[in-house]
Protein backbone atom coordinates (compact mmCIF):
# COMPACT_ATOMS: atom_id res chain seq x y z
CA UNK A 1 0.00 0.00 0.00
CA UNK A 2 1.18 3.42 -0.98
CA UNK A 3 2.80 5.09 2.40
CA UNK A 4 2.60 2.06 4.31
CA UNK A 5 6.53 1.62 5.27
CA UNK A 6 8.15 -1.17 7.27
CA UNK A 7 10.35 1.04 9.24
CA UNK A 8 13.03 -2.03 10.20
CA UNK A 9 14.89 -1.57 13.32
CA UNK A 10 16.55 -4.41 13.41
CA UNK A 11 18.44 -6.85 11.34
CA UNK A 12 19.80 -9.97 12.77
CA UNK A 13 21.76 -12.67 10.45
CA UNK A 14 22.18 -16.04 12.16
CA UNK A 15 24.97 -18.12 12.44
CA UNK A 16 27.40 -19.97 14.89
CA UNK A 17 30.54 -18.56 16.79
CA UNK A 18 34.08 -19.65 16.11
CA UNK A 19 36.28 -19.63 13.19
CA UNK A 20 35.54 -23.61 12.81
CA UNK A 21 31.74 -22.47 11.33
CA UNK A 22 32.72 -19.42 9.46
CA UNK A 23 32.41 -20.82 6.26
CA UNK A 24 29.64 -23.58 6.83
CA UNK A 25 26.29 -23.30 5.46
CA UNK A 26 24.62 -22.15 8.63
CA UNK A 27 26.41 -19.38 8.58
CA UNK A 28 24.63 -17.42 5.71
CA UNK A 29 23.13 -14.67 7.92
CA UNK A 30 26.62 -13.97 9.26
CA UNK A 31 27.72 -13.04 5.85
CA UNK A 32 24.76 -11.08 5.19
CA UNK A 33 24.87 -9.24 8.04
CA UNK A 34 28.86 -8.30 7.43
CA UNK A 35 28.53 -7.26 3.75
CA UNK A 36 25.88 -5.13 5.28
CA UNK A 37 27.87 -3.37 8.17
CA UNK A 38 30.37 -2.94 5.39
CA UNK A 39 28.52 -1.61 2.51
CA UNK A 40 26.89 1.30 5.77
CA UNK A 41 30.49 1.59 6.68
CA UNK A 42 29.87 0.35 10.55
CA UNK A 43 31.74 -1.88 12.44
CA UNK A 44 29.87 -4.51 14.52
CA UNK A 45 31.69 -4.52 18.47
CA UNK A 46 31.07 -6.92 21.39
CA UNK A 47 28.06 -5.91 23.46
CA UNK A 48 28.24 -8.69 26.61
CA UNK A 49 24.91 -7.23 27.53
CA UNK A 50 23.12 -8.67 24.06
CA UNK A 51 25.57 -11.69 24.19
CA UNK A 52 26.12 -10.22 20.65
CA UNK A 53 28.18 -8.45 18.26
CA UNK A 54 26.09 -5.00 17.90
CA UNK A 55 26.30 -2.20 15.19
CA UNK A 56 23.93 1.13 14.57
CA UNK A 57 23.76 2.25 11.17
CA UNK A 58 21.72 4.40 8.83
CA UNK A 59 20.01 2.37 6.06
CA UNK A 60 17.83 3.23 3.72
CA UNK A 61 17.23 6.40 4.99
CA UNK A 62 16.41 4.37 8.80
CA UNK A 63 18.50 3.98 12.19
CA UNK A 64 18.75 0.39 11.94
CA UNK A 65 20.72 -2.28 14.98
CA UNK A 66 22.44 -4.97 13.29
CA UNK A 67 23.54 -8.01 15.75
CA UNK A 68 25.06 -11.21 15.15
CA UNK A 69 24.53 -13.22 18.36
CA UNK A 70 27.49 -15.10 20.26
CA UNK A 71 25.66 -17.48 21.35
CA UNK A 72 25.25 -20.96 19.27
CA UNK A 73 22.31 -21.07 16.61
CA UNK A 74 19.70 -22.83 19.14
CA UNK A 75 20.04 -20.20 21.59
CA UNK A 76 19.40 -17.21 18.72
CA UNK A 77 16.74 -15.37 21.10
CA UNK A 78 19.18 -15.25 24.22
CA UNK A 79 20.96 -12.51 22.33
CA UNK A 80 17.92 -11.12 19.97
CA UNK A 81 15.57 -10.80 23.10
CA UNK A 82 17.66 -8.70 25.34
CA UNK A 83 18.53 -6.15 22.48
CA UNK A 84 15.16 -5.86 21.15
CA UNK A 85 13.71 -5.04 24.74
CA UNK A 86 16.50 -2.58 26.07
CA UNK A 87 15.87 -0.44 23.12
CA UNK A 88 12.02 -0.72 23.14
CA UNK A 89 12.22 -2.15 19.85
CA UNK A 90 9.26 -3.64 17.70
CA UNK A 91 9.75 -7.48 16.99
CA UNK A 92 7.63 -6.86 13.69
CA UNK A 93 10.30 -4.50 12.14
CA UNK A 94 12.98 -7.05 12.76
CA UNK A 95 14.77 -8.68 9.73
CA UNK A 96 15.93 -11.81 10.40
CA UNK A 97 18.62 -13.76 7.73
CA UNK A 98 19.08 -17.50 7.48
CA UNK A 99 19.98 -19.97 5.92
CA UNK A 100 16.84 -22.09 4.57
CA UNK A 101 17.19 -25.95 3.51
CA UNK A 102 13.81 -26.03 1.58
CA UNK A 103 14.97 -23.37 -0.91
CA UNK A 104 18.01 -24.21 -3.59
CA UNK A 105 21.49 -22.34 -3.82
CA UNK A 106 21.20 -19.13 -5.24
CA UNK A 107 17.37 -18.75 -4.22
CA UNK A 108 16.61 -16.09 -1.95
CA UNK A 109 13.03 -15.06 -0.77
CA UNK A 110 11.53 -12.73 1.58
CA UNK A 111 8.53 -13.80 4.04
CA UNK A 112 6.52 -12.26 7.51
CA UNK A 113 5.82 -14.24 9.45
CA UNK A 114 5.25 -17.70 9.89
CA UNK A 115 6.72 -20.77 11.96
CA UNK A 116 10.10 -22.33 12.15
CA UNK A 117 10.34 -24.37 9.58
CA UNK A 118 12.40 -26.70 11.76
CA UNK A 119 15.25 -24.00 12.00
CA UNK A 120 16.53 -24.05 15.08
CA UNK A 121 17.79 -20.00 15.33
CA UNK A 122 14.21 -19.26 14.53
CA UNK A 123 12.72 -21.77 17.19
CA UNK A 124 14.82 -20.43 20.07
CA UNK A 125 14.06 -16.24 18.38
CA UNK A 126 10.52 -16.78 18.69
CA UNK A 127 10.49 -18.79 21.82
CA UNK A 128 12.28 -16.00 23.48
CA UNK A 129 10.44 -13.35 21.89
CA UNK A 130 7.16 -15.02 22.26
CA UNK A 131 6.62 -13.08 18.70
CA UNK A 132 6.30 -15.19 15.11
CA UNK A 133 5.19 -11.92 13.45
CA UNK A 134 9.04 -10.40 11.97
CA UNK A 135 10.52 -10.49 8.37
CA UNK A 136 12.43 -13.26 7.30
CA UNK A 137 15.13 -13.36 3.89
CA UNK A 138 15.56 -16.73 3.94
CA UNK A 139 19.06 -17.68 1.41
CA UNK A 140 18.73 -21.14 0.09
CA UNK A 141 21.34 -23.89 0.64
CA UNK A 142 19.57 -26.70 -0.48
CA UNK A 143 18.96 -29.81 1.03
CA UNK A 144 20.77 -33.12 1.73
CA UNK A 145 18.07 -34.93 0.60
CA UNK A 146 17.24 -36.97 3.75
CA UNK A 147 16.45 -35.16 7.79
CA UNK A 148 18.83 -37.55 9.45
CA UNK A 149 22.02 -35.33 7.28
CA UNK A 150 20.53 -32.45 7.71
CA UNK A 151 22.53 -31.46 11.09
CA UNK A 152 26.08 -32.27 9.51
CA UNK A 153 25.15 -30.50 5.82
CA UNK A 154 24.48 -27.33 7.19
CA UNK A 155 27.47 -27.56 9.52
CA UNK A 156 29.90 -28.25 6.32
CA UNK A 157 31.06 -25.70 3.95
CA UNK A 158 29.54 -25.70 0.09
CA UNK A 159 31.33 -27.04 -2.65
CA UNK A 160 32.24 -24.24 -4.76
CA UNK A 161 29.96 -24.12 -7.36
CA UNK A 162 27.11 -23.78 -4.58
CA UNK A 163 29.09 -21.56 -2.54
CA UNK A 164 29.40 -19.14 -5.60
CA UNK A 165 25.29 -19.09 -6.25
CA UNK A 166 24.85 -18.65 -2.51
CA UNK A 167 27.29 -15.86 -2.57
CA UNK A 168 25.17 -14.22 -5.89
CA UNK A 169 21.98 -14.64 -3.65
CA UNK A 170 23.75 -12.82 -1.03
CA UNK A 171 24.98 -10.17 -3.49
CA UNK A 172 21.67 -9.22 -4.53
CA UNK A 173 20.21 -9.01 -1.60
CA UNK A 174 22.36 -6.64 -0.12
CA UNK A 175 22.31 -4.54 -2.79
CA UNK A 176 18.37 -4.00 -2.24
CA UNK A 177 18.98 -3.67 1.52
CA UNK A 178 18.12 0.11 1.24
CA UNK A 179 15.04 -0.32 -0.51
CA UNK A 180 14.00 -3.08 2.12
CA UNK A 181 14.58 -1.30 5.18
CA UNK A 182 13.16 2.03 3.69
CA UNK A 183 9.83 0.33 3.56
CA UNK A 184 9.99 -0.51 -0.49
CA UNK A 185 9.01 -4.53 0.18
CA UNK A 186 7.18 -5.20 -3.11
CA UNK A 187 9.62 -3.97 -5.24
CA UNK A 188 12.40 -5.56 -3.23
CA UNK A 189 10.76 -8.40 -3.28
CA UNK A 190 9.71 -8.75 -7.30
CA UNK A 191 13.75 -8.41 -7.18
CA UNK A 192 14.96 -10.91 -5.43
CA UNK A 193 11.84 -13.68 -5.83
CA UNK A 194 13.03 -13.16 -9.97
CA UNK A 195 16.03 -14.23 -9.07
CA UNK A 196 16.37 -17.57 -11.24
CA UNK A 197 20.21 -19.44 -10.28
CA UNK A 198 21.08 -21.36 -13.28
CA UNK A 199 19.93 -25.02 -13.69
CA UNK A 200 22.76 -27.57 -12.92
CA UNK A 201 23.67 -29.38 -15.64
Amino acid sequence: MPGDTIGFQLIVGLGNPGREYEDTRHNAGFWFIDQVAARAGVTLKPETRFFGQVAKAVIGGQTVYLLKPSEFMNLSGKSIAPLVRFYKLDPTKMLVIHDELDLSPGTIRLKKGGGAGGHNGLRDTIAKLGVKDFWRLRVGVGHPGHKSAVAGYVLKRAPADQQRLMDESIDLAVSEIDRIVAGDINEATKTLHSHKPPASG
